[in-house]
């Protein structure tokens, strides 16, 4: 651990970056179980529509006689729970209009949160729920989170976007404790989707934040606040079903009503292995599980929230359908995703820089050691145990900690959804610039920028620093793809003379710098660095930029 002031480029220039490649994130979804069966096909338009539609009508008949069984229960649970009282909030939409007037993305996504969760405060709630417990809000508010989504804008996506089965959107059913998947090849079209749900089956839409404007401006916030990848899924279930198995996620969940109403089950972890999972459940049988420690109904306004690892099922009563979001985040953001990068590094590091970690074996070691001689009283047993624990406990003095986390931090920035500028940010940026054609030419390229020009970040959390061997390299989200890792992760070398510059401008986030106070060491270097800043899209200006004055020919 580096223990004197270094230059920033130094600094970075140390860290270890042979960290071990990591880990594939699995998407933020469970692998879709496709059902294949083997069928004879004889090759008309007229037999395989016909197919088809048996095959819907079967669905259907199948999952109409479950919810007959389900009819005496149509007025659901009784919720013995106190009622909170009706909590009133502006709208969204007007929300995040007043959102775009706060300086820093930090304090938007503090706020934003907030309502999310209103009336908890959210000091409480990480201080007494996250990661403990399930929390329910009742609010009493039909309206508290209207604009979010909603099943006509389901029906619009069905209609005017390329949504595709098993990447985009999943036809789900449980019935008699057996969870299938109905997805057919190709293309969702709303014809065929909502035939599935006419028949009884649930339908899931992976990625809203895709195809919603709006889904997209939240969870892009939001992501400051856990400074972790904040995904979504949209789940449409008809009355009287249920499109899931109980199981447990890996993710915290924010589970939203936002039309309708649905009939919630939470179970505590079974064993202390499944609190704060690594990885989400298989499907369990309802005897797996035993008695619920929630038991709540959701009405349009409602708030759930269950850490990972807490066993839940939401089934639709007979009176109405459900449309629900569940905006998740923290996948695979444990100290121990962190240690799995910072251990093998430190690992290495120590091999090269302490001979202890390069002395061999003892001799004959394998006649003691491992599991056939783990009941062996073997004193060499001890000396051999005594000295892994003794090289173990030198570990942290070789471990590359901020190098890790600055490989966690590449991964979250290429989970990250690019920011959704505010008029104000698309009038100082690049995507405001003067450059156009008119009247057959070529207008206004360039932009002006002096050692006056009042510069700063988009986001607090769009621009990071990261060391890569000999080089420094500047990550950064604002490139970056709403569809999940469409887009390669977006970086470029940083030369030597500026890292000091860029991590004075990161440090300066929320206020705005000169060009002229960047820690440069030449005028020309400060304002070659702001316009490639500004050319990629990650700082904007306090004033819109002006092109540079025409030269006149003489």
């Amino acid at each position: 651990m580096e223990g004197k002031h270094m230059s920033a480029f130094s600094l970075y220039q140390s860290l270890q970056s042979e960290l071990p490649p990591p880990l594939k994130k699995p998407c933020q979804r469970v692998k879709v179980e496709v059902k294949k069966k083997k069928k004879k096909v004889n090759g008309s338009a007229a037999a395989i529509v016909n197919q088809e539609r048996a095959k819907r009508r079967k669905i259907r008949k199948k999952l109409e006689k479950a919810a007959n069984k389900q009819e005496s229960k149509k007025n659901g649970p009784d919720n013995t729970q106190q009622q909170q009282e009706s909590v009133t909030a502006e709208s969204l939409d007007a929300l995040l209009t007043e959102l775009t007037r706060v300086n820093n993305s930090k304090e938007r996504a503090n706020n934003l949160f907030q309502w999310l969760l209103n009336p908890v405060p959210a000091k409480y709630f990480f201080r007494e729920t996250w990661e403990k417990k399930p929390v329910y809000v009742q609010r009493k508010n039909p309206d508290y989170y209207k604009g979010l989504f909603s099943t006509a804008e389901f029906d619009r996506i069905l209609r005017k976007e390329n949504v595709q089965y098993g990447v985009n959107l999943d036809i789900t059913s449980y019935v008699n404790g057996k969870r299938e998947t109905h997805n057919p090849p190709g293309r969702a079209l709303a014809f065929t989707v909502w035939d599935f749900y006419e028949s009884g089956c649930s339908v899931r839409l992976l990625n809203p934040q895709a195809f919603s404007s709006t889904v997209w401006n939240v969870l892009s916030i939001l992501q400051e606040k856990f400074d972790s990848m904040a995904g979504a899924n949209v789940y449409l279930t008809p009355p009287g079903t249920q499109g899931f198995a109980p199981h447990y996620d890996d993710i915290e969940a924010f589970v939203i009503q936002l039309e309708g109403k649905k009939h919630w089950r939470v179970y505590k972890p079974r064993s202390e292995g499944e609190v704060l999972p690594v990885l989400s459940s298989p499907n369990f049988d309802q005897a797996e599980i035993g008695k619920p420690i929630l038991d709540v109904v959701l009405e349009a306004g409602d708030l759930l929230f269950f850490p990972r690892g807490f066993i839940h099922q939401g089934n639709c009563l007979p009176d109405a359908h459900s449309l629900h979001i569940t905006i998740s985040s923290y996948q695979k953001n444990s100290w121990g995703d962190l240690l799995q990068k910072v251990i093998p590094a430190a690992l290495e590091v120590a091999m090269e820089e302490d001979v202890e970690f390069r002395r061999g074996l003892p001799l004959n070691y394998l006649t003691y050691m491992g599991v056939q001689n783990s009941d062996k009283e073997d004193p060499r047993r001890e000396i051999f145990l005594s000295r892994v624990e003794k090289l173990i406990k030198k570990l942290p003095n070789f471990a590359p900690v901020d190098a890790a986390v600055d490989q966690k931090a590449k991964e979250f920035f290429h989970d990250c959804l690019p920011p959704v500028l505010t008029p104000d940010e698309l009038a100082t940026s690049v995507q405001g610039a003067p450059a156009r054609w008119e009247d057959g030419k070529v207008k206004n390229v360039g932009v002006h920028i002096t050692t006056q020009t009042k510069i700063k970040l988009l986001r607090g959390g769009c621009a990071r620093l990261c060391g890569d061997g000999d080089a420094v390299h500047l990550c950064y989200t604002v490139d970056n793809s709403r569809v999940y890792h469409k887009e390669e992760p977006k970086s470029f070398e940083i030369q030597a003379e500026h890292t000091d510059a860029v991590e004075f401008l990161i440090h300066s986030y929320p206020n705005f710098v000169t060009v002229g106070t960047l820690p440069c060491d030449f005028i020309q270097d400060k304002i070659a660095l702001a316009e490639l800043l500004f050319e990629k899209g990650i700082i904007h200006t306090s004033e819109p930029l002006e092109a540079p004055p025409a030269v006149e020919s003489e």
